[in-house]
C-alpha cells in the first residue's frame, strides 16, 4: 500500500491514502466470518498533486456521493477473497475515477432539426389536430 497512484502527471501520495479492512459479504464461503478481506480506501482529495483545477472540480462532482464529511473519497472493494487484491482493486478504481476526471467533456454544439424531422413534427401535429376535430364533430352528431 506504500506505493503512490499515478495517472499521467497526477500523483496520489501514500500519505493521502488510508486503508481499513473489514469482513466482506461477498466471496469467501466459510472464510467470510473470520477474515477481513473487504477494503475501504480513503483518499484525501485535497492532497492529490498535479490535478488541474478544472479536473479537480469534475472529480468532486463525480465523487460527490462517495465522499465523507472531511472531503475524502471513499472507495470500497470486496471483489476478491484476498485483502491485498481488494486493495489493488480499490486503487485501480481511484485511478480510473481520476482518469475520467482528466478527460474534458466535449461541448455541445446547437444544431437545427433536419427538414425531414421538421416535416414529421408538423405532420404529426396536423394528424393530432384532425383527430381532435373529428371527436368534436362526432359529439355534436350524437347529441342530436
Amino acid at each position: 500500500m506504500a506505493e503512490e497512484i499515478r495517472v499521467g502527471a497526477v500523483v496520489v501520495a501514500p500519505a493521502a491514502m488510508s486503508v481499513k479492512a473489514s469482513r466482506a459479504s461477498g466471496p469467501g464461503g466459510q472464510n467470510v466470518n473470520k477474515v477481513a478481506s473487504k477494503v475501504e480506501l480513503r483518499v484525501d482529495l485535497a492532497a492529490i498533486t498535479g490535478l488541474p483545477e478544472e479536473a479537480r472540480r469534475r472529480l468532486l462532482t463525480m465523487a460527490r456521493n462517495k465522499t465523507d464529511a472531511r472531503g475524502r473519497l471513499i472507495v470500497t472493494s470486496q471483489r476478491s477473497r484476498d485483502q491485498w487484491r481488494n486493495v489493488e482493486d480499490a486503487r485501480e478504481k481511484v485511478g480510473a475515477l481520476i482518469g475520467r476526471a482528466l478527460v474534458r467533456p466535449s461541448e455541445r454544439r446547437a444544431t437545427l432539426p433536419t427538414r425531414a424531422a421538421h416535416e414529421r413534427r408538423l405532420k404529426s401535429k396536423k394528424k393530432d389536430g384532425a383527430k381532435k376535430r373529428e371527436r368534436n364533430t362526432r359529439e355534436r352528431h350524437e347529441e342530436a
